[in-house]
């Protein structure tokens, strides 16, 4: 039973080993076998990767073609917007036409309207009215502005080229500045007055100096007195020619005058009242003055002044002199004073100088300018100023004549 049942076991494994091991190509009677049921995997399997491939190119293609139309139609809705807004500008720039704009609506107002219109035509006209009475009043306020400004220019007293002179006989009279002639710029603020005489002070140093004319006229002098009282130089008067007669004369104190001075040490100047009418007259004079100046020529350290001036109640030589006759004595006499040495200097006050004398002739010759006024308005250089004709000084009797000079020329 054994072997029976041995074979039987070994009959029935060779049969499962048969049954699981059979050579390509065997079948197992009774079904499909293995390998046809493998093969219809495969090809399902594959027809399913190729379905699946498929479909994902389409949904691809699907994809791709949306975001084609999804973009064209942002363009076209851009374009449409754009196009939009171009006609929107050309709107807003076409001139808006209103009903109220068309004439015809108007042709024929309500009743009650004509009265409105007439009302505001006349508002209209009234508000025009006050624009143009305002442009009027502008235009006059213009023209008179402009009037002003002409008379200013016109005007000799506000125009700043034109100086006020009183002439001899009381008339007053504009003269025209030259803008050839060296102008005056001492400044004034820094003169003091101090017991009648005038100083120029700078940084609190005196840098003017005080002097006085005399002539026979002053009477006798105490030159030491009038040195102790602040007196820096003396202007003597050396001689004159007669107004009438032409005659040339010493004057009756020059030699005590002069010896005076000198002997208070004070510096010393001279002048010569002229009447001369002609250049040989002039040159007459010059001399006359240098031959009484030689005793005294080491001690003359200030100028020689020429004083021609007309006579206050009468009539003298010079009167039917030209202004260029005058000018040409003038300068006849100062170089003669030059040639010999001296600094020659011409007196007058401000009428004679502006008008009776072409100073653009004489701009080589200092002036002695006699104005009594706190601040003269002679416009032109000077070196020498008369102040006062008539004042109280400690060493001389009668009136006194104050001068500043502004230059020191005992250092010349």
């Amino acid at each position: 039973m054994a072997n029976v049942y041995g074979k039987y076991v070994l009959h029935t494994e060779h049969l499962r080993w048969r049954r699981f091991m059979r050579l390509p190509g065997e079948e197992e009677s009774g079904g499909m076998g293995p390998s046809v049921i493998y093969m219809v995997i495969g090809v399902s399997a594959f027809i399913l990767i190729i379905l699946f491939l498929v479909f994902q190119n389409n949904n691809r293609k699907s994809s791709g073609s949306e975001y084609l139309k999804e973009v064209q139609k942002q363009q076209e809705e851009e374009a449409a917007l754009e196009l939009a807004e171009a006609s929107q500008e050309e709107e807003e720039e076409k001139p808006k036409l209103r009903a109220e704009d068309l004439d015809f609506w108007d042709m024929y107002p309500v009743e009650g309207e004509e009265a409105a219109l007439e009302e505001t035509a006349d508002g209209v006209a009234e508000k025009t009215g006050e624009k143009s009475s305002y442009k009027e009043k502008a235009q006059k306020e213009q023209e008179e502005q402009r009037r002003k400004e002409e008379e200013k220019q016109n005007n000799p007293a506000t125009d700043g080229k034109h100086t006020l002179i009183m002439n001899r006989n009381g008339e007053e009279e504009w003269v025209l500045i030259s803008p050839y002639l060296t102008k005056n710029t001492i400044d004034f603020t820094k003169i003091e007055d101090k017991a009648g005489l005038k100083r120029y002070m700078e940084n609190g140093r005196k840098t003017s100096y005080v002097g006085v004319d005399i002539s026979k006229h002053t009477g006798k002098v105490n030159f030491t007195g009038i040195k102790a009282a602040g007196v820096d130089y003396v202007m003597i008067r050396l001689g004159s020619r007669g107004y009438s007669t032409g005659q040339i004369s010493l004057d009756e104190n020059f030699k005590e005058n002069m010896e005076g001075a000198i002997e208070a040490e004070l510096d010393i100047g001279i002048y010569f009242y002229s009447q001369a009418v002609s250049p040989e007259e002039a040159i007459q004079e010059a001399n006359f003055v240098m031959q009484n100046l030689e005793p005294y020529r080491a001690h003359v350290n200030y100028p020689i002044a020429f004083d021609m001036e007309f006579v206050s109640n009468d009539k003298s030589r010079i009167e039917g002199l030209s202004r260029e006759d005058k000018t040409n004595v003038t300068a006849t006499f100062a170089e003669g004073i030059k040639v010999a040495g001296y600094v020659p200097m011409i007196y007058g006050d401000k009428e004679w100088l502006l008008k009776e004398i072409d100073l653009t002739k004489l701009q080589n010759y200092d002036v002695w300018l006699s104005q009594e006024e706190d601040i003269p308005d002679y416009p032109y250089l000077y070196t020498m100023w008369q102040y006062d004709t008539d004042s109280v000084l400690n060493g001389i009797d009668g009136g006194a004549d104050l001068n500043i000079c502004f230059v020191n020329y005992s250092e010349r």
